[in-house]
């Protein structure tokens, strides 16, 4: 009885085993792609500790992208570069008409003194990265 149980739970054991690897990968192939940033709405001012709703506006360059959220990066205390980030699907034939679109993040004021914006736009005939440049201003 014991050596029939061992055998079953053995065979239970390998079933398993077999069955959970499967060679056969059906996932989605992408890319992560920067998307153009083309406008952004920014208060005049800052107030110390206060949080902002920032909308940016950014082109979908073909409907086999999808917008991600931005990737935002400290380049100091009171600078920082904003990318607007994209996932681009690579087993696909895309419609290449672009799109404008809408996204917002989140900013808290958390420093005095005067921030320093930078929104990727693109590449330049000659490689160069493009931005849009805002300072913005922390009021008492």
């Amino acid at each position: 009885m014991i050596m029939k149980k061992t055998f079953l739970l053995i065979l239970c054991c390998i079933a398993i085993t077999i069955t959970s690897c499967s060679l056969n990968d059906d996932s989605v192939e992408f890319n992560f792609v920067p998307l153009q940033i083309v406008d952004a709405e920014f208060p005049e001012s800052f107030t110390l500790n206060e949080t902002y709703n920032i909308k940016i506006t950014y082109v979908i360059p073909n409907n086999c992208i999808a917008f991600e959220g931005f990737d935002i990066s400290n380049i100091d205390i009171t600078s920082r570069n904003i990318v607007a980030i994209g996932s681009e699907r690579l087993d696909e034939v895309c419609n290449l008409v672009a799109v404008e679109a809408e996204g917002s993040l989140d900013f808290i004021c958390l420093y005095e003194g005067t921030y320093f914006f930078r929104m990727w736009t693109g590449e330049d005939e000659n490689g160069e990265q493009q931005y849009i440049e805002l300072e913005v201003p922390v009021v008492p």
